[in-house]
Parts: structure tokens; C-alpha cells; sequence
């Protein structure tokens, strides 16, 4: 379920609670949630996947993105999550896909080439065209 972007950084659709037990496992040591609570109800909502996180003994973020766009702020807290991170971080949204296109951003944002960010996200099933022109400028090559 968790697809691995690099060694250090994976992604998934929505995670139960029962699949913090399989993060941990995994080496996760920080979770970092990119869906806003109410988008979908029935899904857990963020309070009770930090507290099972935490219970856990897994660091949590949440950077909710809404299908309104990303923002500068909430790149800055990714690249700041990342850094902070003591071990493997998996995040999530409802596809997998926001937290995706929030990890390109935060890369492009540090340097990272977009061909090179493209090829990562591609590995994990994930497309990065609908913010290829923010990660191209962000790196600088716009």
C-alpha cells in the first residue's frame, strides 16, 4: 500500500489506523498528513492518526492540502518536515497523489532537477504534470 518515492520517503492513499502498526514496521518514524479533516468522514480524521501515530512512537505533521492548490507556506513545512524527520516518512492523502505533488515542490524548492523528481514520483505510480511548471520554477529552470 505505501509506495516508496525514495529510501527515505514514501506515500499512500488514505491510512487506517491499523496501518500505522505496518509504518512502524516499515521504519517510519514520521507520518505526515496532507488530506483536511471532513473531506471525507468516514475516513480517520487527523486527531486519531496523530494520536495513534504518537502512541506509536511516530512523529506527526499535518500540511492538509485542499483541492484548491498548494501554497508556499505549506512547502516550507514539508521541506521543514523532511529535514526533521529522524528516520523513513510516509505521507498520505486520499490518493497518494497531493502528498506527491507537495514532495516534488518541496524538492524542486531545495534544487532537486524536475527530470529528476519526475522520475521518482513516475517510480511510485504518480505523475507530476499538473505542478511540473511550479517544480520547474521553484528549481529554477523556468
Amino acid at each position: 500500500m505505501f509506495r516508496s518515492i525514495n529510501e527515505k520517503v514514501s506515500v499512500s492513499p488514505q491510512i487506517t489506523l491499523e496501518d500505522i502498526a505496518a509504518a512502524k514496521a516499515e521504519g517510519v518514524t514520521l507520518i505526515v498528513n496532507n488530506r483536511p479533516d471532513g473531506e471525507e468522514p468516514s475516513a480517520p480524521q487527523s486527531a486519531d492518526i496523530e494520536a495513534a501515530a504518537k502512541a506509536a512512537g511516530i512523529d506527526y505533521v499535518s500540511i492538509p492540502i485542499t483541492h484548491s492548490g498548494f501554497s508556499a507556506p505549506q512547502v516550507d513545512a514539508m521541506i521543514a518536515a523532511l529535514a526533521g524527520a529522524k528516520g523513513k516518512t510516509l505521507a498520505y492523502c486520499r490518493s497518494g497523489t497531493r502528498s506527491t505533488l507537495l514532495w516534488s515542490l518541496a524538492q524542486a524548492k531545495k534544487g532537486v532537477s524536475p527530470d529528476e523528481i519526475a522520475r521518482l514520483a513516475g517510480n511510485a505510480g504518480y505523475d507530476i504534470t499538473p505542478v511540473r511548471a511550479m517544480v520547474e520554477a521553484l528549481a529554477g529552470e523556468s
